[in-house]
This record gives structure tokens, C-alpha cells and sequence, in this order.
């Protein structure tokens, strides 16, 4: 039976980072990497449409942990210790340049996640880290001296300490409930929604910042809102995905979206608005000339669904069509039924309950020489960066701990 010192289950972003500074900080540890599938960093090969979105580029610990529908309370404290700075500096340090955007996302210079993985394989090669992949984990028990014995459909393995970095594996978290942990179910957060309404067909790749709401879930946001193939996508879908992730799971998800997409304007100041053009443009024909700097194809649609033809002109508006304008501008609705994956990047809501986590180390409070990194737990975050960040910064301070106490013990 082999043994090691640090076995780390999960060959992701999280198990990565865990195993490649838990060895720079105590080099002479024998450490493995288990693997279930065929290639290890996958997810972040596919991260950012193919360039891994490393981080973003918010530097307050307590600004960063509100972008975490789950484990914003519990994060603030690890980001202080190691958060987005540090991640970049780490990078930099082993020739990976990244650059900031606009929108605040990091990435690499080279726009390619291959230079991650690169960095990652050359530093697991640096430090001599053993990586097994096709290697499934199917069992991991405490033994009566500390140490764990796991086991996986062709080897056995023993370790000193055991990093759990598998992300949303259902059977992982089985045998942590077997072991004593409890374990949130785990719902699908940061997706997209379906919906197929005449108002935005054939308008793929329109985007509008808008406020939304789902009144069933009392979820509100604001942002940039993509019109799609499929229905709805952008910043404003998604973060109202992910922090209302358990109410539209209730939902099934079927609920009414309503959309202002004026953004600033009420109903009623709107509709005030929409009266005076009729004294101010009064010969301006309605369907040509969009408001709120809205683009004119959507324009069209909502004037089309008010009943304005399209000779009217501002003067030629009832009441009624003023009304049913205003209505459709900032008290859209439009009838959501499902959901879809926003890209290739999946993300749940749930895991193992953060009660059972010391956040000082990511320690399990209950299972001796166990550490439990990245999504694994019950933490996810809107897009933009931030789950990739809770890997790093899980994965560091479980490594300071494991690498600071076995290099002691070497020492000694």
C-alpha cells in the first residue's frame, strides 16, 4: 500500500493550488494528486470561454465576500489573510502576467487558460508532486492513529493528511455524510433563462441594462440584461440565478421575470414621460424613433405589443396605448419556463454546511487530518471570477496549515 504524506482528492483548481503550496512550503512531503477523470484541470481549461478568468479586480475583503450569494459571511475572514492581490502576485511570481478589464475580470496576458495549467503542471514537476489520474476515489475512512486510508477501483492509499477538493461530486459528499458531516443538497445557481415570447424573438444579442425582478421569489437585481437564442442571459440574469438559486429551485423553475428596461423610470414617470412626446413630437412617428436610448429593434417590439401601428405618429396615441406603452417598458413580464447552463461553467449551490469548517484553515471541525477546499462546500459566487478565488484563497490557507505543521514536524 502506498503511503504519503498529503493525499489531495480532486485534480481542480482548488486541489492544484492546495498541493502545489502545501510542497513549496514544506518541499520534502510526499504529496499525490487523485483524479478521477482522464485530465486533471479541466474547468479551468474551459474557464472564461477558454482563457480562465483568474480572479477580479476587487481589493476591500468585504467587498469581495458580497459577491458570494453562499459564504459571504464566512469568507470575510479568509480574504483578509490571502484574497485577489495576492492571488495576482502569486501568478506574477511564476511568470504569468495577467491583466485587468474593464469590467474588472483578470486574466492571463495571453488570453489562454493553457498558460494556468501550464504554470500549475511546471510547479507540480518543480516540487515533485505525484499526479494519478482515472483514479476515482470510491472510499476514504479515518484510521485509529489519524491517518486515512482510501481506496479507488485499482489502488489503496495511505496519507498522513487528506485534502477533499472534488467540487460538487455527489458521492464524495455521501461518504462525508457516512463520516458525520452534513451535507446541503445541492441546486443549480448561475444559469440562464428560457423563454420563448414573440416580444424578443429573432433579437439575439440585444443588451439593455435593466432592472429585474421574480415577485414569487421576492428577487430583485439590476444590470446588463442579454437577450439570447433561448431567452435571457447577462450579468442581471445571472446574479438573480445565483442568489435566488433555492427559490426558483421551489419554483421549478417557472416563475414571471419582470423587466424595467428604462432602468431609472417608474411606471408613472414613464407614462408622464410618453404623454408629453405627444406635445413635443407630436408629428414623430413612434415605431422610428425608440426612447431611453433603448435599441430600436426591442423599441419596435413593445410599440407592436402597446397596439401602435406603424404610420402612428405621437399625436395619433389613445390613452390606452399610452398606458399599455409605459406598461411594457418598465412592468414587462415575460413567463420564464426552465433553465439552461450559462456556458460550460456549472456551478451548484451546496456542499458541505459551513458550520463544519474552521475557516481559519479549512479544517473539518469533526474529521481528524481532513481539509475540505473550493466548491466542495457549500460557497459559490456570481460570475465574474469569484469562484475561482474562493479556490485560491481555500486552498492557501489550508496549505499554510498542512505545510507550516508537517514541515515543523520534520524539523523536530
Amino acid at each position: 500500500m502506498n503511503s504519503y504524506d498529503v493525499i489531495v482528492i480532486g485534480g481542480g483548481a482548488s486541489g492544484f493550488f492546495t498541493a502545489v503550496n502545501i510542497a513549496e512550503k514544506s518541499p520534502a512531503l510526499k504529496i499525490l494528486i487523485l483524479e478521477r477523470g482522464k485530465e486533471v484541470l479541466q474547468k479551468v481549461k474551459v474557464s472564461g470561454g477558454g482563457r480562465c478568468n483568474v480572479t477580479h479586480a476587487e481589493f476591500i475583503p468585504k467587498e469581495l465576500s458580497k459577491n458570494y450569494p453562499r459564504g459571504e459571511r464566512e469568507l470575510k475572514g479568509p480574504f483578509h489573510s490571502f484574497m485577489t492581490g495576492d492571488v495576482m502576485e502569486w501568478f506574477e511570481n511564476r511568470g504569468v502576467s495577467l491583466k485587468i478589464e474593464e469590467d474588472g475580470r483578470v486574466f492571463p496576458v495571453s488570453n489562454s487558460s493553457q498558460t494556468i495549467l501550464n504554470c500549475f503542471l511546471n510547479e507540480a514537476k518543480k516540487y515533485k508532486i505525484q499526479i494519478e489520474t482515472s483514479q476515482l476515489v470510491i472510499k476514504f475512512e479515518p484510521q485509529e492513529n489519524g491517518n486515512w486510508q482510501l481506496e479507488t477501483k485499482t489502488n489503496q492509499f495511505l496519507a498522513k493528511k487528506i485534502v477533499i477538493a472534488t467540487g460538487s461530486q455527489s458521492k464524495v459528499w455521501k461518504q462525508l455524510v457516512d463520516l458525520g458531516l452534513q451535507i446541503v443538497l445541492p441546486v443549480p445557481s448561475l444559469f440562464t433563462f428560457n423563454c420563448k415570447d414573440p416580444r424578443i424573438q429573432n433579437l439575439p444579442g440585444v443588451t439593455v441594462k435593466s432592472q429585474v425582478e421574480v415577485k414569487q421569489a421576492k428577487l430583485k437585481n439590476e444590470g446588463p440584461v442579454l437577450i439570447t437564442h433561448w431567452g435571457f442571459s447577462g450579468p442581471a440574469i445571472l446574479k438573480l440565478s445565483a442568489w435566488g438559486a433555492r427559490e426558483l429551485n421551489k419554483l421549478e423553475y417557472k416563475f414571471d421575470l419582470q423587466i424595467n428596461w428604462t432602468d431609472t423610470e417608474n411606471f408613472e414617470s414613464c407614462k408622464e414621460f410618453l404623454k408629453g412626446q405627444k406635445f413635443e413630437s407630436p408629428k414623430q412617428q413612434v415605431l422610428k424613433n425608440p426612447l431611453f436610448e433603448l435599441p430600436k429593434r426591442l423599441w419596435e417590439q413593445f410599440a407592436i405589443a402597446s397596439k401602435i401601428t406603424e404610420k402612428q405618429r405621437w399625436a395619433d396615441l389613445n390613452k390606452k396605448q399610452v398606458v399599455d406603452l409605459a406598461t411594457q417598458l418598465t412592468l414587462c413580464v415575460f413567463k420564464i419556463d426552465g433553465k439552461s447552463t450559462f456556458k460550460d461553467e456549472f456551478v451548484t449551490a451546496g456542499g458541505v454546511d459551513l458550520k463544519e469548517i474552521n475557516f481559519k484553515n479549512f479544517k473539518s471541525n469533526k474529521l481528524p487530518n481532513c481539509f475540505l477546499v473550493g466548491e466542495v462546500l457549500n460557497i459559490d459566487a456570481i460570475t465574474g471570477g469569484f469562484n475561482f478565488q474562493n479556490a485560491w484563497t481555500s486552498g492557501f490557507l489550508a496549505a499554510k496549515e498542512i505545510g507550516g505543521k508537517m514541515s515543523k514536524k520534520l524539523i523536530e
